[in-house]
């Protein structure tokens, strides 16, 4: 049998981790039809069986609050899944069986995966597993998500269930009053064909949780009329009879039936002794000591990164080196081994040499997102954002994430219910330094501060959260004025990192830079080599090339940040395709194998001020082509892009200049 499986489950619950070591490295991300939110697939065989398997955007409930929460609902109601798993925490399942009941309402083929057991068994939770499945209607397993435990017994369980589908809806009791208005309302939905695409008493209880889009559905249907009426008569009963209004009762009597469940099926010790999450919590969450942590671990980031990525980039630089001698020595020195040479192995390899840093950098952030410890930080961070941007720390995961890509930087503030704040987010996100840039600061801080990489880069990123909230600050108060909602931050219990997981997580983006390298950078690579070529008789890359004339004509703009000379500017130009390129423009013109190689060319081109001042500005300035897709893709609007171009050049040129003159009047150079 071909069977679809969806995994759904609140955040942290361990989904991703179940669906990494079910499908390992079978499997790909996409785009959900007509949304941006991506989606990972996978398969495996089981016993002649293919099984494919969708992970979904974590989430809380069914509700149409976020782009998240809509993506898995629509995959639940709209398609044709044979088994939908819900991955459940043992350490919290009245607030997980929230979402349980809400897909036994949807009468959903449903199997219950019950992860973390050992650590509830550690804390004197015992779960009877039997009784809960028994009470649930559904069958219910106990797994470890990060090993084998529990999973071959969840593979039969879903082979089984998709040959016999289950009716999860049959144990869900809620109180009379409910159950008997609802059946009324339900009998008046039935009396229309058009909306028994999906149980009707899913339906009657979404309208009472005034649904959005399942009023939008019903308003097109005959007899709306009639089961608008018919809403607002319970409306009103619910208001007398409870004080409360119809979402309120109904979450009420899912929590009721939960509690009921619990009763039955688990026991807790009445004292319990505080947890290792919550003994570490107490330091690194605390509101002295809480941001200083956050700081040195990015700091302890960067000095790992380059301490252990630094020499093992020297033999891929020999390797392109030894490969454009060769090429030179066979072709000679024509038009092709020029293309070879300068345009390709220059331009693509001078950016390759940075795997290791990319590598290293994507493990150690994959590290600690899976530890639990990146939910902190934007904890922590929550109170400053709040103070001083009118933002809170929800905002602050997306900037994280772009450290590592701004892309889905932006895609994260999906998970944001009010646009403006996802609107604001994403305008401060490009100031987060992204590994594209990675290869940049590298190159610089090698040639220009060798004894202190870490604390230099280290410098970058903080500037950037700097001026994030900075500029944010000032939006907030000309373009997005109003007050920020709260928000409740999950955090999830600290956990060994799986190592499996950790390295799927960092092979699939150090991929996306190599795949990178192969084509956006390669391409913009030959365009440079065909501007530095060009007109036929100049030198190579010289000034009186097309691209030393688009360079001469440019560079006075930049010479107030401290950089005059047109080969930076150039750079700059080609870097608003990606980041990376900037390396490939300086590769290119200056070449990887001539005599010191391109370290000594910068070092004639910039010094260690104006060399700091070029960073701050390639820190700030337009992000990339796929960064402005997004933002417009995510706002559905030209306009956005348009004002984050605006925004980060102002910025990027306002900060740099400033840094620059401070340096001179100061005295460095």
């Amino acid at each position: 049998m071909d069977i679809k499986v969806g995994l759904v489950g609140n955040p942290n619950v361990g989904k991703t981790t179940l669906f990494n070591h079910l499908t390992g490295l079978r499997q790909h991300v996409g785009n959900w039809p007509g949304k941006t939110v991506e989606k990972a697939e996978g398969h495996l065989n089981f016993e002649n069986n293919k099984i494919d398997i969708i992970d979904l955007p974590g989430n809380y409930a069914l509700s149409p609050h976020s782009i998240e929460e809509i993506v898995s609902r629509d995959f639940i109601v709209d398609e044709s899944s044979d088994v939908i798993v819900n991955v459940v925490d043992a350490n919290n399942l009245e607030r997980n069986l929230y979402l349980t009941t809400q897909m036994m309402e949807l009468e959903t083929n449903l199997i219950v995966a019950i992860n973390m057991n050992k650590f509830a068994k550690k804390r004197g939770h015992d779960i009877d597993v039997e009784k809960l499945s028994t009470l649930l209607g559904v069958p219910v397993i106990e797994i470890e998500a990060n090993d084998n435990s529990g999973q071959k017994e969840l593979l039969k369980s879903i082979e089984k269930a998709t040959k016999n589908h289950i009716d999860s809806s049959k144990k869900l009791v809620y109180g009379n009053e409910l159950q008997e208005h609802l059946l009324k309302l339900k009998k008046i939905i039935e009396e229309d064909e058009k909306l028994l695409d999906v149980p009707s008493s899913w339906t009657a209880i979404k309208l009472l949780e005034n649904d959005i889009i399942i009023k939008e559905k019903v308003e097109k249907s005959s007899i709306r009329t009639k089961i608008f009426d018919e809403i607002e008569k319970l409306n009103k009963h619910f208001k007398d009879v409870f004080d409360e209004d119809p979402e309120e009762v109904i979450a009420n009597y899912r929590y009721a039936f939960i509690e009921g469940l619990l009763k039955e099926s688990v026991k807790k010790p009445e004292f319990e002794a505080p947890t290792i999450t919550d003994k570490i919590d107490r330091v690194v969450l605390n509101r002295l000591l809480g941001i200083p942590i956050f700081l040195f671990v990015m700091w302890l980031i960067f000095q790992v990164t380059f301490i252990l990525g630094a020499p093992l980039q020297e033999p891929l630089e020999d390797l392109f080196k030894i490969s454009g001698d060769l090429i030179l020595n066979v072709l000679g020195n024509n038009i092709v081994s020029s293309l070879i040479v300068n345009g390709i192995i220059n331009g693509v390899g001078g950016v390759l040499v940075f795997i290791p840093i990319i590598f290293l950098m994507f493990l150690m952030i994959s590290i600690l997102e899976d530890s639990g410890y990146l939910a902190r930080a934007a904890f922590v961070m929550d109170r400053v954002m709040h103070k001083l941007v009118g933002l809170h720390g929800k905002s602050f995961i997306p900037m994280i994430l772009g450290f590592g890509c701004g892309v889905p930087g932006v895609m994260a503030t999906r998970t944001m219910e009010h646009e403006r704040d996802r609107l604001l987010t994403m305008l401060i996100v490009p100031f987060m330094s992204c590994t594209a840039r990675l290869p940049i600061y590298t190159l610089f801080v090698a040639a220009f501060f060798a004894s202190y990489q870490g604390e230099v880069i280290f410098s970058l990123y903080l500037l950037g959260v700097i001026v994030a909230i900075i500029v944010a600050t000032i939006l907030k108060r000309v373009l997005f004025k109003g007050i920020t909602s709260p928000f409740v931050m999950e955090l999830p219990t600290y956990k060994l990192p799986s190592i499996k997981g950790v390295l799927i997580h960092t092979w699939e983006k150090t991929y996306g830079f190599i795949r990178k390298a192969g084509t956006i950078i390669l391409a913009a690579s030959i365009i440079i080599w065909m501007l530095s070529s060009f007109p036929v008789g100049v030198d190579y890359g010289s000034q009186e090339s097309i691209i030393g004339q688009i360079g001469t004509v440019t560079s006075p703009i930049f010479a107030p940040l401290g950089f005059s000379q047109w080969q930076p500017s150039v750079a700059l130009f080609f870097g608003v395709a990606a980041k990376e390129v900037i390396v490939s423009t300086f590769s290119s013109l200056y070449g990887v194998s001539d005599g010191g190689g391109i370290s000594n060319a910068i070092q004639n081109t910039f010094t260690p001020l104006s060399a700091y001042a070029f960073l701050i500005f390639v820190l700030l300035y337009i992000p990339c082509f796929a960064f402005l897709s997004t933002v417009k893709k995510e706002s559905n609007s030209w306009k956005w892009p348009i004002i984050l171009v605006c925004v980060t050049t102002i910025t990027a040129y306002i900060v740099s200049f400033i840094i620059y003159n401070i340096g001179i009047i100061i005295g460095f150079k």
